[in-house]
């Protein structure tokens, strides 16, 4: 088995494919105003969002996009405009991880893990 694609909904598709295409996300689907699907700049993974009247409520959605070079990733992001609720910190569970919103107020997390990705320490067998 393996994991072809996350689909997130959005109020405002064209918006929130504007807001992925600055992340570095390629749009390989467009069907606006209601759908569009992207591929991740490395792996086989794709990302789609789908139009919705109302959002979910609750806490949402949480993705997690990894880079090997976060901070250059982060600064280069920041430079075009993309604000970020937390920059770049060591965390206790071994990533580094930088926090934001889209436009529709997922929460994306950008991380680098390198081999705790998969493989922390206390992973069990």
């Amino acid at each position: 088995m393996n994991l072809n694609q996350i689909t997130i909904p959005s109020l405002d598709v064209a918006k929130a494919t504007a807001f992925y295409k600055v992340l570095g996300l390629k749009l390989i689907v467009d069907a606006l105003p209601n759908y569009v699907r992207f591929e991740c700049p490395d792996g086989d993974a794709t990302f789609s969002i789908h139009k919705v009247d109302a959002l979910p409520v609750g806490q949402g959605i949480s993705l997690y996009f990894e880079s090997d070079d976060l901070d250059q990733w982060v600064s280069v992001l920041r430079e075009k405009g993309i604000v970020f609720d937390e920059l770049p910190e060591d965390r206790p569970w071994l990533w580094r991880e930088a926090h934001l919103k889209d436009p529709d107020s997922n929460h994306l997390i950008l991380y680098h893990a390198g081999k705790n990705r998969k493989n922390p320490p206390w992973r069990i067998s």
